[in-house]
């Protein structure tokens, strides 16, 4: 990237690109707070649906600021445009968070929370592809590397979690536990299997964190320190 000292246009892109990085590591983790608290029953919210709608606004503004980035390259253009789209369906259900908080017993806002879990499970796995795109273009050796290894697993990972939850879905419906096991393995069951559901959600959410801010780092250093 030494030419980008020289080309004004790549610089401004590689800018916009690390400005994008920096607000989905920052929004990454608070979409998961604030939402998991704006879904929240009986409890007071002033600011309403504001909240819900303002972090995952950062997070589609983080990938619109990465659109300069190499527009020539397909793949990445594809990935982006895909991860762009779910963020827009996400900011688009979040509302739903706040309105079931105020009527739980509305099977339509409980199914749509249903569809934005969902969205925003495929949208991290689509991330992770975004990344991998992307670090397949920075003339970082390692990064690249790791940047394929870690996507990789957060999707197998993300793929896990989508059947352990089927499975949890489907099962109860047809057998019946209750006459085969008894409370107490049921108890245990029920925890073992909300522990592997965290693992396997905040597992992968941890992983693109740590490569988003890598990257973020891997650009830094190598356009903008080399200018110093």
């Amino acid at each position: 990237m030494s030419e980008a000292s020289s080309n004004p246009q790549l610089l401004r892109a590689l800018g916009r690109l690390a400005r994008g990085l920096s607000a989905l590591f920052w929004g990454l983790p608070a979409s998961l707070i604030v939402c998991a608290e704006t879904a929240k029953v009986d409890m007071p919210k002033p600011l309403g649906i504001v909240p819900a709608l303002a972090i995952n606004s950062l997070l589609l503004f983080g990938l619109w600021q990465m659109g300069d980035f190499q527009r020539q390259e397909r793949p990445w253009r594809h990935a982006l445009d895909r991860a762009k789209l779910l963020a827009l369906v996400n900011l688009g259900l979040s509302p739903f968070l706040y309105w079931f908080s105020r009527m739980p017993e509305q099977p339509f806002f409980r199914d749509a929370i249903s569809v934005l879990l969902l969205s925003a499970l495929v949208f991290l796995f689509n991330l992770n592809v975004v990344l991998k795109q992307l670090g397949s273009m920075l003339p970082d050796e390692t990064l690249r590397q790791e940047t394929r290894q870690f996507t990789t697993l957060n999707r197998w990972l993300l793929v896990a979690w989508l059947v352990l939850t089927a499975v949890s879905i489907v099962i109860p419906q047809i057998f019946n536990l209750p006459a085969h096991f008894g409370p107490k393995f049921l108890f245990w069951l029920q925890h073992a299997e909300t522990a592997l559901l965290l693992f396997l959600g905040i597992g992968p959410l941890a992983i693109t964190m740590a490569l988003i801010w890598k990257t973020k780092e891997v650009i830094l250093d190598s356009v903008f320190g080399s200018r110093q």
